[in-house]
């Protein structure tokens, strides 16, 4: 009875999102995927990393979109990690990976860091079993920070887990948001830091604000930033998706803005990645990991309450377990002309899906080519 309702209910929202299309406008929401939907497949899978992949990030070239770099973490464990680098085909490029790194677990980038004045591009990685993080230079993934910089000082067995990069259109500033394995309900469990030159041509971090309720369910691992809107999302896995300011001197920038996400997921919401289009438009995107499901809501919100974050639709993609995602809309190469997501799978790999495979009719494709935050 149930499989039967929920048929009849995806055959008449196919019938109503034909009806918005033949007339000019576009539905407000997709179905969710039935049982028996095929997974959309990726246009390449990565070379496999040595134990255990997790999360993905891409650095995007500024003169040559097709020399992008995607960077991977391998949580390693109970060996020693690494950060892997491939190319836009999927192959490791052997040359550029960091070998010895402590359980890392979510990797992001950010553009124009100024060392000893000249602006860097930079990737910072989590390490789980030493309460540090490390950041490298891009493209030639070298090591800036001293042999890593300590976060969450005086809290025993912290486990750092997730990071999201943040630069302040207003003065360029950039922040680096963490989370841990544990952390109080209160609203304190998201640590954040600046970072800036710490007058060698080395980077240090200083704590500037400490916010985030949780749940007390689960962990928070998953973060992302929409630098140009000025938000930061997070999972709290088995809860929801929560939203606050990501300048730590907005008004109230403590005061938690939303909270969405709430039902339809298996169990664990993890990846969060921010699909941009002009005008703040475009979609926030959040893996359900058990069910091997995308969920994609609108990111500009509706017109009378911009944290009300909708949802769009519910793909099934090809990945196992994903646990984390990004996205660019950039123009990068033949296999990838109008943009790119990337997710993680069990068994050590990413998948890399054309962006138009992604959207299939149900989703905008960015006309701009280009991130509106970052070159």
């Amino acid at each position: 009875m149930k499989c039967k309702l929920f048929g009849a209910v995806n055959f008449l929202a196919v019938v109503s999102s034909l009806f918005f299309l033949m007339n000019g406008c576009q539905p407000k929401s997709q179905p969710l995927p039935s049982a028996n939907q095929q997974p959309i497949s990726p246009t390449l899978i990565t070379e496999k990393v040595n134990v255990d992949s997790d999360d993905p990030a891409i650095w995007l070239h500024p003169t040559d979109r097709s020399q992008s770099l995607i960077l991977g973490t391998d949580k390693g464990d109970p060996e020693p990690g690494a950060l892997y680098v491939f190319n836009l085909q999927g192959k490791i490029l052997a040359d550029k990976v960091v070998h010895g790194l402590d359980r890392p677990n979510n990797v992001d980038v950010e553009y124009g860091l100024p060392l000893k004045g000249v602006e860097k591009d930079i990737a910072v990685v989590t390490q789980k079993y030493s309460n540090k993080i490390r950041i490298f230079s891009l493209p030639d993934v070298r090591a800036i920070d001293g042999g890593g910089l300590e976060v969450f000082a005086g809290v025993p067995k912290v486990e750092p887990m997730g990071v999201s990069l943040y630069r302040r259109p207003a003065d360029g500033a950039i922040f680096v948001i963490l989370s841990r394995k544990q952390g109080p309900t209160g609203g304190s469990y998201l640590w954040q830091y600046r970072l800036e030159d710490d007058g060698t041509g080395c980077v240090k971090a200083t704590e500037v604000r400490k916010f985030g309720l949780w749940s007390g369910k689960g962990e928070i691992e998953a973060i992302a930033v929409d630098d140009s809107l000025g938000y930061v999302y997070y999972s709290d896995e088995w809860f929801g998706i929560r939203k606050y300011a990501a300048d730590p001197d907005a008004p109230e920038a403590n005061r938690e803005l939303a909270v969405f996400g709430t039902a339809g997921f298996a169990e664990d919401r993890e990846g969060i990645s921010i699909y941009q289009i002009n005008g703040g438009t475009g979609y926030i995107i959040v893996s359900d990991q058990q069910a091997n499901t995308f969920h994609f809501y609108k990111r500009e919100g509706e017109p009378s309450d911009p944290h009300n974050h909708s949802l769009v639709t519910v793909l099934k993609l090809s990945t196992d377990g994903c646990d984390g995602v990004e996205v660019t809309n950039a123009a990068l190469s033949k296999e990838f002309p109008q943009g790119l997501f990337i997710a993680m799978s069990e068994k050590g790999v990413f998948h890399f899906y054309s962006w138009p495979d992604i959207a299939d009719g149900k989703l905008a494709i960015a006309p701009n080519g280009e991130r509106s935050d970052s070159r």
